[in-house]
């Protein structure tokens, strides 16, 4: 292979038979990663025969993109590999022992980089088509709402937004289930108007209320913090059944949604269900405050354009709270 008569190399010739310069050999070499056999009377590297394969292995993994940290790691995996008792154990495909270990992790961690980063790419090739087809005298506004929003997209906002929200001193598996529900995760593909949808619920988000900082619905005061738990736990599977019926269009109506509806509170308050709780229930979702904007918002971004709309919390609520009222105010001796 090596063509010296000690069977060892210079620099340029182990260069050249890997396809690399000077300059990579001597970088890997001064890092640790590609050891000298020896060095010539006049102070000149050499290397031995399996310093080709090793340099070829080196460069298919920068290849592939590992640092060279990540590389060293595989490198000393495969040493230790080859310096155990089994010979098989130095397979960088995964043998039994410790070899392959560190390249498994190294590319885990690597694809899991480039997944965030195509992400980055398709949210930033988004927002460019948005501003490119929109009007002229709306990009300064839509620049604006994109450029607070990081690519990839972060829903860090959105969090604080509902943790102020929701009621102070509520669990916190509690206040986890109602975030994952409550807070959309931005598609990984998204759509032109998907990224405006995101970039408005952002900005509506870090936006004050007037008034109070962020108004707060008679169901927390009346419940509590721990009743709180039991109430959005109970409304989450009421919502969800309703979003069945908002996905084939059926208009609000009485029904096993509207009774697990109107359970959530009154295991939130600890009283029956009644006629006359019903229509105070009705009366007092009437005239809580209300968070339309977020969910129309959400709506938007959790659904591909020219789709119907997914269901949300707030949509499944206004369902919901339409069955209630249309419930009561038709006969109210019927509502048990």
């Amino acid at each position: 292979m090596l063509t010296s008569y000690d069977g060892l190399c210079g620099i340029g010739e182990l260069a050249e038979r890997a396809g690399v310069t000077v300059k990579t050999v001597r970088f890997y070499s001064d890092r640790g990663l590609l050891p000298e056999a020896s060095r010539s009377t006049g102070g000149h590297r050499r290397y031995g025969p399996e310093s080709l394969d090793r340099l070829r292995l080196i460069r298919s993994l920068r290849t592939l993109g590992l640092s060279v940290p990540e590389v060293h790691r595989v490198l000393d995996d495969e040493d230790d590999g080859n310096n155990g008792d089994n010979g098989n154990d130095g397979d960088l495909a995964g043998g039994e022992g410790r070899a392959g270990g560190a390249l498994e992790a190294a590319v885990a961690g690597r694809l899991r980089e480039l997944g965030s980063e195509l992400k980055a790419l398709r949210w930033r090739e988004a927002a460019l088509r948005l501003v490119q087809e929109c009007p002229p005298g709306e990009r300064a506004g839509r620049l604006r709402l994109i450029g607070a929003v990081p690519a990839p997209p972060s829903t860090a906002p959105l969090v604080r937004f509902w943790r102020g929200w929701l009621p102070p001193r509520m669990p916190a598996r509690a206040v986890g289930a109602f975030l994952e529900v409550a807070v959309p995760q931005p598609p990984d593909d998204p759509a032109p108007a998907q990224v405006l949808a995101f970039a408005r619920l952002n900005a509506l988000t870090l936006a004050p209320c007037p008034g109070t900082a962020q108004p707060q619905p008679e169901a927390h005061r009346a419940a509590g913090a721990r009743g709180s738990a039991v109430l959005y736990a109970g409304l989450a599977e009421a919502y969800e059944l309703a979003g069945a019926h908002l996905r084939r269009g059926r208009p609000p109506r009485p029904g096993e949604a509207l009774d697990g509806f109107v359970a959530a509170y009154t295991s939130a308050y600890g009283v029956r269900d009644t006629p006359d709780f019903r229509r105070r229930l009705a009366g007092q979702l009437a005239a809580d405050p209300r968070i339309d904007r977020y969910w129309e918002l959400v709506g938007e971004v959790v659904t591909p354009p020219g789709l119907r709309p997914e269901p949300t919390p707030g949509s499944a609520h206004d369902w919901l709270l339409a069955a209630l009222v249309a419930q009561t105010e038709a006969s109210p001796t019927q509502a048990t």
